[in-house]
């Protein structure tokens, strides 16, 4: 089932939501960093990866911005329709893959990931035969608050075993649809791909990435990602 060229992966972008933290007018992934839109550095960083052929751009039905990028008409991106969840939009993205290829789901907000971290998530997976993330061990020490108020410390976790989760996030095609399916139909809170891999009793793979692949969802992560994404490019 896992048998699958390792420089012909799909990428699929959930890009349906509306990032309501930004407090802003239009969807997050349609801000703007310098003169490009988050959505369009991200896109770049990932049509610019040798081993991914294609990225399939997950939109919102209600969404009249997508098309009016020039990215929207590179010959490597496809567009579809997501729905009002994360797991949905991804289920819609993976309609359009057969069920054995790779799946690799990353964050229309992440557009500092560096192709190094990718590369090396893809190798590991295929080798591995394993699905996995990218993710960041935790630094902070972590407090535990009460379940019957938020904002008062119960106790201190142990930070030893703990990660935090990022992407892209890699599986078999066939399997994550499987699970998110599952999830959905039963229910289940599903904020990762990961965490639908879990739910069907799998265990993906750790692979940790550089600490500036940051998520944006609130105002001032868009001063560090422009940070970031300049000193990437004088870094080229």
């Amino acid at each position: 089932m896992h048998n699958v060229n390792t420089n012909h992966i799909t990428a699929i972008v959930p890009a349906a939501g509306i990032g309501s933290r930004m407090n802003s007018q239009v969807p997050k992934q349609y801000l703007k960093i310098d003169s490009k839109t988050i959505l369009e550095h991200t896109l770049n960083k990932l049509l610019t990866h040798e081993q991914i052929t294609k990225v399939i751009v997950v939109i919102s039905p209600e969404d009249d911005i997508f098309n009016t990028l020039s990215i929207a008409l590179h010959d490597k991106i496809n567009v579809t329709l997501g729905g009002k969840t994360r797991a949905d939009s991804v289920l819609a993205g993976l309609q359009l893959l057969n069920d054995d290829q790779w799946a690799l789901v990353h964050d229309a907000a992440r557009p500092c990931v560096d192709h190094d971290d990718i590369t090396r998530l893809i190798t590991t997976v295929i080798n591995k035969k394993q699905g996995g993330l990218l993710a960041t061990r935790l630094s902070d020490t972590i407090k535990r608050a009460y379940q019957d108020n938020d904002t008062v410390v119960d106790y201190s976790e142990d930070r030893t075993y703990l990660w935090g989760a990022a992407t892209p996030q890699l599986f078999n095609a066939g399997e994550l649809r499987s699970c998110l399916q599952q999830a959905l139909d039963h229910g289940v809170a599903i904020t990762d791909e990961a965490s639908a891999i879990e739910y069907c009793g799998g265990h993906p793979l750790l692979i940790e990435c550089r600490r500036d692949n940051i998520k944006i969802t609130r105002p001032e992560d868009l001063a560090l990602a422009t940070f970031y994404l300049t000193k990437q490019s004088l870094n080229r």
